[in-house]
């Protein structure tokens, strides 16, 4: 079973991601998700940072639109484009 995540936990994992890019910029190793991160570890921070963001935006106008993230189709008989 899939949980969804929510806003918040997203928020929540993109804050800590660009705390643990601020420590690592200023030489401090830090520990996310079980490993020790330094700055060899910057374009790994870096693609998490942008993992997140973007699900904060899928979120966010998500919520906004009050629309379920993922897509959605028409229900026309299929008749329209993709």
């Amino acid at each position: 079973m899939t949980t969804a995540i929510t806003l918040a936990q997203a928020q929540a994992q993109l804050s800590a991601w660009l705390d643990a890019s601020l420590a690592v910029s200023k030489g401090q190793t830090v520990q996310m998700d079980g490993q020790s991160l330094t700055r060899a570890d910057a374009g790994k921070i870096q693609e998490a940072i942008a993992f997140w963001d973007q699900k904060v935006q899928e979120l966010t106008a998500a919520a906004a639109n009050n629309a379920p993230v993922g897509r959605t189709y028409a229900k026309n008989g299929g008749g329209g484009r993709w």
